[in-house]
């Protein structure tokens, strides 16, 4: 049996098995390293939340603390992807995309397509996600459909420390930009991770949960809230079928589609605000494609078209909930009345 470490260690330890594999692998952002290389290197801060912490000790220089200017490092570890490195950069939290985007969308995501195919940018972008850690409107948003939108860009929401480590990995060795999401909130969540190196195949979402009523589709977060709700469902006799997409582009709709098939209702859970959602994408791509399998309507569990609130009140009451979501079940298996 693999030991159980959590997310946060899991990132770390699929950084330190590449960097170790491939001399190319370097690793730039804030605070990334901190006091590492002088008098304080035991108190290195290893990034915001310390998902570095120790990585400067084994491979010293590779590791790159940046001027608190996104567009400038942002840009670099695009320009050093597409002399030959394989940069992993980290954009603290994913709110900051809008210091650099231009960098991202309108250069690695196009360099490919604009060199007939033979420009690569194995460039992979990490940054934090999400609300609940009570960071405000400028910390706390779950931006995973605007990357998903641009043709070019690779984008991964892992739910698990096993996903995340073979994900990870899985992006450093791709040859295309991806932008790796990682849920804040689930830093300190723990599973079974092996020792060794793998990878998890890009496009490939993960039954998490077989069921025959209802598919509740999600990633990152909301999959564990969806579990809850699917187990607190099956108390009361309804059967439950759970997809984690886990990449997002690409999108597994084969295997969404298979199951809306065989249970006839979908629930789509998004974290992100509810208009051009991924939820909308899965959801009108399963109207488009298997409308004569659903037995119900479509129904979608999302946080409010409004920023995060800072308030804990508040911003508990805007991240989609396991009650929410089992309601929007029993909704959709009453053909759409609202109790």
């Amino acid at each position: 049996m693999a030991r159980k470490i959590s997310m946060k260690q899991a990132i770390n330890e699929a950084l330190d098995q590449e960097m170790a594999r491939d001399p190319s692998v370097i690793v730039m952002g804030e605070d990334i390293v901190g006091g590492a290389g002088g008098d304080g290197e035991r108190d290195a801060w290893g990034g915001v939340l310390g998902v570095t912490k120790g990585l400067y000790a084994k491979h010293g220089d590779r590791l790159m603390d940046t001027p608190l200017s996104e567009s400038a490092y942002i840009g670099a570890a695009i320009g050093a992807a597409a002399c030959g490195m394989r940069p992993v950069a980290e954009l603290m939290f994913i709110d900051f995309m809008g210091v650099c985007f231009d960098q991202i969308f309108n250069q690695a995501a196009k360099f490919k397509y604009m060199f007939g195919g033979k420009a690569q940018t194995p460039v992979v972008i990490r940054a934090m996600v999400g609300g609940g850690f009570r960071a405000a409107a400028q910390h706390s948003q779950m931006l995973t459909p605007l990357f998903t939108h641009i043709p070019g860009l690779k984008v991964v929401c892992p739910s698990t420390p096993y996903d995340t480590k073979g994900l990870l990995i899985q992006s450093i060795r791709d040859n295309d930009p991806v932008i790796f999401c990682e849920h804040k909130n689930l830093y300190g969540f723990e599973g079974e991770v092996p020792e060794a190196s793998y990878v998890v195949p890009f496009g490939e979402a993960n039954v998490v949960r077989e069921g025959k009523q209802a598919s509740i589709v999600s990633y990152g977060m909301m999959v564990h809230r969806s579990l809850d709700a699917a187990e607190s469902l099956a108390k009361e006799g309804v059967d439950c079928e759970v997809i984690d997409l886990r990449t997002l582009s690409p999108l597994d709709i084969d295997t969404v589609l298979e199951s809306v098939e065989k249970t006839g209702r979908l629930v789509c859970v998004d974290e992100a605000n509810p208009r051009c959602s991924i939820a909308t994408d899965v959801s009108a791509q399963v109207a488009q494609r298997a409308f004569g399998a659903l037995k119900g309507p479509i129904e979608m569990v999302t946080a409010p078209h409004t920023p995060v609130p800072f308030s804990p009140v508040l911003e508990d009451l805007y991240i989609p909930s396991a009650a929410q979501i089992a309601a929007a079940v029993k909704r959709t298996m009453a053909g759409g009345k609202r109790q």
